[in-house]
C-alpha cells in the first residue's frame, strides 16, 4: 500500500536501522517502513545496534529499537550503549517496549532527549505515526495522519493550558501578588498563610470518582490524563510515597503509549521531574516539581476558600 494512502508523502524513502530482540515488534516495524514507503538500511539485534548506527555512511538514519522479548539487562545495555551515540550524529530514535519494560526503559534514557519517542504495546497506526514524525524530523513539519496530528495538537495544547494555570494560581497567591484585581476571582490563601492541605485519601477519591464515571460513559469521552497524573502525585506526595512510571501510566487511564507522551510533555513544562530509584537502576520514580506542588497546594486552598469541591 503506497505511502501517500496515509497522508504521508513527506516519508517517502527516509532511511530507518531496526535494531530488536525478535520478538513480534520487530515484525510490526518492518511493515511500518514498507508501509510507509521507507528503507530499511540494517535489520540488526539489539548487541549490533551501536556498530550498526557507526558503519552507517549515508545520511543519519531513523533508529528503531524493538525491545519486546529483551530482558531488562539487554534492555538497559541497548539503550546505554546506542542511544547517546545515534542522538549524538542527529539520529531520532523511536524506542518500542511492552508494558513490563516501562520502567526499565525510563530508568535507561536521558531525561531531555526530544528526539526519542516512546510507543508501549503499539498498533500499526502508532508504528505509522512514529516513523512517520522521525521521518520529517529536519523541517518539524508532522506528517502523520489528521487523527494523530490534532490529537498531538490537542496534546500540546492542554498541557500548555494547565501549566499556564498552574502558573497564572502561583502569581495571583505567591510572594509579590498585588495589583488592582476583581476580588471576586482572588481566592487565594493570604501570603504567608498556612495552607490546609487535603488528605491524601481525599485525592484519591476524586480519581475514583473519575474512573466510576468512566464505568457509565466510557473512558473516551472524558479522557484527562494530565491531570489525572497530577492528581496521582499530588496524592502521593501527601502520603509520602513515591509513584514508578508505570503505575503513573495506570493512573492516567489512557493507553501507555499516550500516558508516555503525556509524562514527556508534563517534564518538559517542568510540572513534572524525574528521579532514579537509588536501590534499583532498572526504575525511576515521577513526581512533582516543587513549582507544580506549590501551585497544587494554593489551588486547593483556592477551592476551599471559594467553598468548590476538587474535581
Amino acid at each position: 500500500m503506497p505511502a501517500a494512502r496515509f497522508g504521508l508523502e513527506d516519508a517517502l524513502g527516509a532511511r530507518f536501522l531496526l535494531a530488536s530482540a525478535g520478538g513480534a515488534g520487530a515484525l510490526a516495524a518492518r511493515e511500518a517502513v514498507a508501509l510507509i514507503d521507507g528503507t530499511l538500511v540494517a535489520d540488526v539485534t539489539l548487541a549490533q545496534a551501536e556498530a550498526a548506527v557507526a558503519l552507517d555512511d549515508g545520511a543519519a538514519p531513523a533508529v528503531i529499537l524493538a525491545l519486546d522479548g529483551a530482558d531488562d539487562a539487554a534492555v538497559q545495555d541497548a539503550l546505554a550503549a546506542l542511544v547517546p551515540s545515534a542522538l549524538a550524529r542527529g539520529c531520532p530514535v523511536v524506542v518500542a517496549m511492552t508494558v513490563a519494560q516501562i520502567d526499565p526503559v525510563i530508568a535507561a534514557l536521558p531525561e531531555d532527549a526530544p528526539a526519542i519517542q516512546l510507543l508501549c504495546d503499539p498498533d500499526q497506526a502508532e508504528w505509522i505515526s512514529a516513523l512517520a514524525m522521525a521521518a520529517v524530523r529536519d523541517d518539524g513539519r508532522l506528517a502523520s495522519g489528521d487523527d494523530e496530528s490534532e490529537r498531538q495538537a490537542r496534546l500540546n495544547a492542554e498541557v500548555a493550558r494547565i501549566a499556564a494555570l498552574l502558573a497564572q494560581i502561583a502569581r495571583r497567591t505567591g510572594p509579590g501578588a498585588g495589583g488592582a484585581r476583581d476580588r471576586h476571582m482572588t481566592f487565594g490563601a493570604a501570603d504567608g498563610a498556612p495552607r490546609a492541605l487535603p488528605a491524601a485519601n481525599a485525592v484519591r477519591d476524586v480519581l475514583r470518582a473519575r474512573r466510576l464515571r468512566d464505568r457509565f460513559f466510557g473512558a473516551a469521552l472524558f479522557e484527562d490524563p494530565a491531570w489525572d497524573m497530577l492528581l496521582d502525585l499530588f496524592a502521593a506526595r501527601l502520603e509520602g510515597t513515591r509513584v514508578s512510571v508505570s503505575s503513573l501510566c495506570i493512573a492516567s487511564a489512557v493507553a501507555p503509549t499516550t500516558a508516555l507522551r503525556w509524562i514527556a510533555k508534563l517534564t518538559a513544562a517542568r510540572l513534572l521531574e524525574r528521579r532514579p530509584d537509588p536501590d534499583d537502576r532498572r526504575r525511576a520514580f515521577i513526581a512533582l516539581s516543587d513549582e507544580a506542588a506549590i501551585a497544587m497546594e494554593r489551588y486547593v486552598a483556592a477551592l476551599a476558600e471559594a467553598r468548590l469541591p476538587l474535581v
